[in-house]
């Protein structure tokens, strides 16, 4: 926009309208103030981002900050130039769909739908035209999500764990701590989607080292206490535990319950004072959904960005050696050891 100004001596009178001397100060006075109005109104509106995830923002808190390195490394930064909309289900998988719907009217740019599969089939329930970026653990082709790993099409792209796969690889760690352990519980929240074909894959991986699998169901507070009972009734000489929301936010009182030699999913519950984890690195995979996001603001088309497969898996011991972590197909890459006083020395 530009403004004209005429501009006149103030040593002669106006003519033709008949302005005083301080009406005509007060008018250039009043057009100085409308230029940086006029200037601001004309700048494009900061744009939105709908992050969905079925934690709560306490127990994500280092994943999210993932997730904003990434959008820096893609030249966004929160409250910048770029804004963020945060919906958390705290640990209840049937709010998300209003929370997506929330986002959808909302208007954001792109929705972050982080925490694994259900998040982003909530999202993509909701919408077929928003950008999708998502975290999953499975096959995102197997779920529904992406119709090819290399070109997704439609709305959704994103990054692959793939941390079921990894099954056989934790019973195999676990059974080296636990060699004489011929029973062992998988504890999972039966309420959660994946759960039944997960435990058959467990199963299947038991029996490949000729061992037994004892299911224990979980999705209350009740049901731990409950669970853990069972596996000793059981006898069960180790446990594994699946990835849940529900169990991530109770990693203190997991840890604590676990009277047998145990294998997680996430390095959290071995800072908690678990015995071990095997994993994909969830922090990674959060910044890789930054960068992925941020792309898309700055005009890349999720049909076209591939389904990103994170290619680090981790192992973290408690006591003496910590943590191997490794890039398939490529020998130990870091060494991570944990002192008595449980501070991660690298």
């Amino acid at each position: 926009m530009t403004i004209h100004i005429r501009l006149f001596s103030l040593s002669t009178p106006l003519r033709g309208e008949g302005w005083k001397r301080r009406q005509f100060i007060a008018f250039l006075g009043a057009t100085a103030l409308a230029w940086p109005l006029a200037a601001r109104a004309q700048q494009p509106a900061m744009p939105v981002i709908g992050f969905l995830n079925p934690a709560s923002a306490s127990t994500y808190a280092p994943f999210l900050a993932a997730f904003r390195r990434g959008l820096k490394e893609a030249g966004y930064i929160e409250g910048s130039n770029v804004a963020i909309e945060y919906r958390w289900a705290d640990g209840r998988y049937d709010r998300l769909p209003g929370l997506a719907a929330e986002l959808v009217r909302r208007q954001v740019a792109v929705i972050a739908a982080t925490g694994g599969d259900i998040p982003a089939l909530a999202a993509k329930l909701t919408t077929a035209t928003i950008p999708i970026v998502f975290d999953t653990t499975t096959d995102p082709v197997k779920m529904g999500l992406v119709a090819d790993l290399n070109r997704p099409g439609g709305n959704l792209t994103g990054v692959s764990l793939l941390t079921v796969e990894l099954m056989p690889k934790r019973l195999e760690l676990l059974s080296a701590v636990a060699p004489d352990a011929s029973v062992i519980a998988f504890l999972v929240n039966p309420t959660a989607p994946g759960a039944e074909s997960e435990v058959r894959d467990a199963q299947a991986a038991a029996r490949a080292t000729r061992r037994q699998i004892v299911v224990l169901n979980a999705s209350s507070e009740h049901d731990l206490d409950m669970a853990f009972a069972t596996a000793v009734q059981l006898r069960a000489g180790g446990l594994v535990m699946r990835r849940d929301v529900f169990f991530n936010s109770r990693r203190e009182q997991l840890v604590a319950l676990a009277a047998i030699p145990a294998i997680y999913v996430r390095r959290e519950f071995v800072t908690a004072g678990g015995l071990m984890s095997y994993g994909g690195d969830l922090a990674d995979a959060y910044r890789l959904v930054g960068i992925y996001t941020g792309r898309i603001l700055s005009g890349d088309k999720p049909a076209e960005l591939l389904i990103h497969r994170c290619h680090f898996t981790e192992v973290w011991l408690c006591g003496i050696t910590a943590s191997i972590r490794f890039r398939r197909g490529v020998r130990k890459v870091g060494v991570v050891v944990m002192n008595p006083e449980k501070r991660w020395l690298r």
